[in-house]
């Protein structure tokens, strides 16, 4: 039945492509304001690869008072960003029939951020440490934190967003993101150690495309267009030449610089988000079930989810793994 899904999947959207009929419009919503870590969506925008597929795009920004998981239940987005694994899992915990259809970061860009010249230059050595992190990482990655490195909640002291405080005070530690935090810091003359928690086995993945069940059923050739089109924007953003998806960037996000989003490309490129692991073999937007099956098991042992929980409906692996964008 699989193999047939398939199939028929790939002829909807091959025929879809072909049409020469107005474009199918699809919102689409991000996890965050406009920067680097949306490229390749902004680029599939900006060069008309979604537009080669058939579709017609209305890209909907995130923010710190913007739920995009709530529209996308709602069915005010046809599809949206969730940034970890977490998410499609509660969904399946609060049943909700979400589902993750490509995981575009093969690694999840959280890291943990420390001073030099403090002895802070593993995960194992901030055991016991004070560390600045907010109520979001304290339900996701801080369980992994715990679970592998023995950390503790005593050790949480409050996040407000800002590196001032980490600036200020030379033993400081705090969580960020591979490519903001850091820069910001570095723009201050500092330069912080860096611990991407990926590196160190979290194996949540990052930036996943979520649609409903209910659209994978009825309209699977579209949901293949979507996760083809946006493989190819990352190639694209990666490999190619960035400024027209950065220009879109920029257009929503007036505070967005030039410098920044090289930074967060260079970045996403030297570590290996996009384009390492399985991705590697498979294509951008890879998944598997044995890493879904692990990073779920990890959190149930953390006690973050009953061991009962029915964790495959939360993925689907229909629309990826098919080598689509891969060079020769």
């Amino acid at each position: 039945m699989r193999v047939l899904l398939a199939a028929l999947i790939g002829v909807a959207a091959s025929l879809a492509v072909g049409r020469t009929a107005a474009a199918q419009t699809v919102t689409f919503g991000t996890d965050w304001r406009a920067e680097a870590e949306h490229g390749g969506y902004y680029q599939a925008l900006a060069t008309g690869i979604y537009k080669k597929y058939g579709l017609d795009v209305k890209l909907e920004q995130g923010g710190p008072q913007v739920n995009h998981s709530e529209l996308l239940a709602a069915g005010r987005l046809d599809f949206d960003i969730a940034p970890n694994s977490f998410i499609p899992l509660n969904f399946v915990q609060q049943d909700i029939p979400m589902v993750a259809v490509a995981a575009l970061f093969q690694k999840d860009p959280s890291v943990l951020i420390a001073h030099r010249g403090q002895g802070d230059d593993s995960l194992a050595a901030l055991k016991g440490k004070p560390i600045m992190i907010g109520a979001d990482t304290r339900v996701t990655s801080w369980q992994f934190l715990k679970k592998k490195f023995g950390y503790s909640d005593d050790q949480i002291r409050p996040y407000d967003f800002s590196v001032a405080p980490f600036l200020a005070d030379p033993k400081a530690i705090q969580q960020g993101y591979l490519t903001s935090e850091p820069f910001l810091i570095e723009s201050h003359g500092v330069k912080p150690v860096v611990l991407l928690l990926a590196d160190a086995g979290y194996d949540s993945y990052g930036s996943l495309i979520e649609t409903s069940w209910k659209l994978v059923r009825e309209h699977p050739g579209l949901v293949q267009r979507f996760v083809n089109a946006s493989i190819e924007g990352w190639y694209s953003y990666l490999y190619g030449d960035p400024t027209p998806a950065n220009t879109l960037i920029k257009r929503d996000n007036p505070e967005m610089t030039d410098a920044l989003l090289a930074y967060g490309r260079d970045k996403i490129k030297e570590y290996g988000i996009v384009d390492s692991g399985d991705a590697k073999r498979l294509g951008i937007g890879a998944m598997t079930a044995a890493r879904w099956r692990h990073f779920f098991t990890t959190m149930a042992a953390a006690g973050v989810y009953p061991r009962t929980l029915d964790y495959a409906k939360a993925f689907t692996l229909a629309f990826v793994d098919h080598k689509v964008g891969m060079r020769p």
